[in-house]
């Protein structure tokens, strides 16, 4: 899979990409808790967390596949703080955004994004940009993956581990899942 090269650790280190992360990954937890696919997003602006937003309707009777947990967090932080520039947030989240959610992020000018478990099935980041179209190209972005991986990727065990989860059952994503050490 063709993911993208880690940039070098902000001058401060990897303390606050794993702080954050950690958010991110308490707010899968939360989604774990309620049987929903553990996927937990922050948005960070000059190093606190302005918005949140957790995986919602992947079971039950409301199935979509709108209220993914970075458009949940890109409503709250649109919601809620307005003014914050987007241009200043960094969104952390625990899998690999998918086109839609990455899509979702550059337009609303967010350029900066940590992401902690890659998706093989849909994630959108690994795409090669220079083929995107010019409003996706030419944006400036930074992408960090692979912070606290194994942490996110447990989750993800245990989600698919469980009888009563469904949602992508047989899929790739599961299976790349489950294969892992």
């Amino acid at each position: 899979m063709n993911q993208p090269a880690a940039p070098s650790l902000p001058a401060h280190g990897l303390a606050p990409l794993t702080g954050h992360m950690g958010q991110a990954l308490a707010e899968a937890v939360h989604a774990l808790a309620q049987g929903e696919f553990p996927v937990g997003c922050v948005l960070v602006s000059r190093g606190q967390v302005v918005a949140r937003g957790r995986r919602r309707h992947s079971s039950g009777g409301e199935i979509n596949e709108l209220d993914h947990a970075e458009i949940i967090a890109l409503r709250d932080l649109l919601t809620n703080h307005p003014d914050v520039p987007p241009a200043e947030v960094t969104a952390y989240t625990t899998l690999e955004p998918c086109l839609m959610c990455y899509a979702a992020l550059m337009i609303s000018g967010v350029r900066n994004i940590v992401y902690a478990y890659e998706d093989v099935l849909g994630g959108g980041v690994c795409l090669p940009r220079e083929r995107m179209p010019p409003l996706y190209r030419d944006l400036p972005l930074t992408i960090v993956h692979k912070v606290m991986r194994e942490e996110s990727l447990r989750l993800f065990k245990e989600f698919f581990n469980r009888p009563e989860s469904v949602y992508l059952k047989d899929s790739l994503l599961a299976r790349h899942a489950l294969s892992q050490p």
